[in-house]
């Protein structure tokens, strides 16, 4: 099998086509049809605070449903996180945030859908912000479900962390762990997914976890770790269990002496398991320790006893400076791999504050080696303030048939957009698919500032444009 990394490539497709900001999408394929795919992301709706958005498609991408928002369960509430995951049925599940951090309250809560994504029933809380006083433990929630056909078959797994939205927290800090065995009507006690000798320990304020479950049904999860009582190093921790959290098994996957000091970069790792191979589980992290901050990753062939050495993904010059970040990676379900992320190998500067694009590499289930790696966007994008913000941490990725789904988020529209590209990972084709567009008739009511005044175009800028549909249009207007 090969690979033509540079063919024919088509204009990404604007999947958000939102006016203010989209941030962290995530998208999943029901696995009894790989043509039926939804994305989830954080929008901007008016007069409301940001709501979590979904669309679906059931022709791969050609065609997609009207835009969906997620009510809040208070209307003082924002939504964040939103993460998404089909069961062997066919049933949907969509995990995120609802808060307020003015009230210092919310909760983690998750929806399920049993038409494909078109309709969301009510959310169930699956941990509140109170649940470990002081700790608001509900932040960065991530969602797996056991699709092994075993004995836990269709059991929901949510992690959490510490967040920072609230003020400094105290120390020490955890990593959290629930699940829901009936289809999601109710969640499990919480319980801390560190423990003695593998706490996640009081310097790493936010100890993300980052999980998957095996085709036999182990659920793995990975955190960061750093108590100079256990070890000198920084490390990275797995955590497995059989018994739905009433025990762990915990192994060390990495230990560090360097870590990475740049405070915009987005820093997220990712555990996924093979599904062709339960014993194979993959570690994809960003790291310093081949001279730049690249995309490296660490694999175990024996269910995380054991890790080989890590391997660098970005093919692009070593010590060049370029930074890469906003990582994902999935699994076909023969083993073909594929690791996805923000590049800036082209970029006429260092540092994150300048253009990129997104790449790949693919690993094909009967070699060893990495493709040479591919770009998946069809043009560079010029750097936005906007990406130093939060709620743009992330991208995702979902492969099947040998064909490659990306969302993410960029700036080449002005706004942030959530762009979505399919494209064949033997022949590096693109499908050409039209933009999707929102609001195609929308007229313009009135125009204010950034105070609220409003303007005839001229003050003060940036200037916010309201349509007669609700939307609103930042705009910023050079002199």
């Amino acid at each position: 099998m090969f690979f033509l990394p540079f063919c024919v490539f088509a204009q990404n497709q604007n999947l958000s086509a939102g006016l203010v900001f989209d941030g962290e999408p995530y998208i999943a394929i029901n696995p009894n049809n790989s043509q039926h795919m939804v994305v989830a992301w954080m929008g901007y709706k008016w007069q409301e605070y940001i709501v979590i958005k979904t669309k679906v498609t059931f022709d791969a991408g050609q065609n997609w449903s009207v835009t969906n928002s997620i009510s809040h369960v208070n209307p003082v509430y924002g939504s964040a996180d939103p993460s998404l995951e089909f069961d062997n049925n066919g049933n949907l599940f969509l995990c995120y945030i609802d808060y307020s951090a003015a009230l210092d309250s919310g909760a983690v809560y998750v929806v399920k859908s049993t038409d494909g994504g078109l309709n969301w029933l009510n959310p169930i809380e699956v941990i509140d912000a109170h649940a470990d006083a002081g700790k608001y433990p509900i932040d960065r929630p991530w969602i797996s479900v056991d699709n092994s056909s075993g004995v836990n078959d269709g059991v929901i797994y949510i992690t959490t962390m510490n967040p920072n939205v609230f003020g400094p927290l105290p120390p020490p800090y955890n990593p959290y762990f629930t699940f829901s065995n009936d289809g999601g009507n109710s969640f499990s006690n919480w319980r801390y997914l560190d423990t003695i000798n593998y706490l996640s320990g009081s310097l790493i304020s936010q100890p993300m976890p980052t999980h998957c479950v095996s085709k036999n049904g182990t659920f793995h999860s990975i955190y960061p770790s750093y108590v100079p009582s256990q070890s000198l190093y920084a490390q990275y921790i797995l955590a497995s269990s059989t018994s739905l959290g009433s025990s762990f098994n915990y192994n060390v996957v990495l230990q560090s002496s360097t870590g990475l000091t740049d405070t915009l970069m987005k820093k997220g790792y990712l555990l996924i398991d093979n599904p062709a191979n339960e014993n194979h589980l993959v570690f994809i992290f960003l790291s310093v320790m081949f001279g730049d901050e690249d995309i490296v990753m660490s694999e175990s062939f024996d269910e995380g006893i054991s890790w080989t050495s890590p391997i660098r993904i970005n093919d692009d010059i070593l010590g060049n400076g370029k930074m890469q970040d906003l990582v994902w990676a999935d699994f076909d379900s023969d083993g073909d791999l594929v690791i996805t992320w923000r590049d800036r190998r082209n970029s006429s500067a260092n540092g994150y504050q300048t253009e990129s694009e997104i790449w790949g590499a693919v690993r094909w289930k009967d070699s060893t080696n990495f493709s040479p790696n591919f770009s998946i966007t069809s043009q560079q994008v010029t750097y936005d303030s906007v990406l130093a913000e939060s709620g743009n941490d992330f991208m995702c990725v979902a492969v099947e048939n040998d064909t490659l789904n990306a969302v993410w988020g960029d700036t080449r529209s002005g706004k942030l957009n959530i762009y979505f590209q399919r494209m064949s990972l033997q022949s590096g084709s693109v499908t050409s698919i039209s933009n999707i567009s929102e609001n195609k008739d929308k007229k313009l009511l009135f125009i204010v500032d950034e105070l609220g005044r409003e303007t005839n175009g001229t003050s003060n800028l940036p200037l916010f444009y309201i349509f007669d549909d609700g939307s609103v249009e930042k705009k910023i207007i050079t002199e």
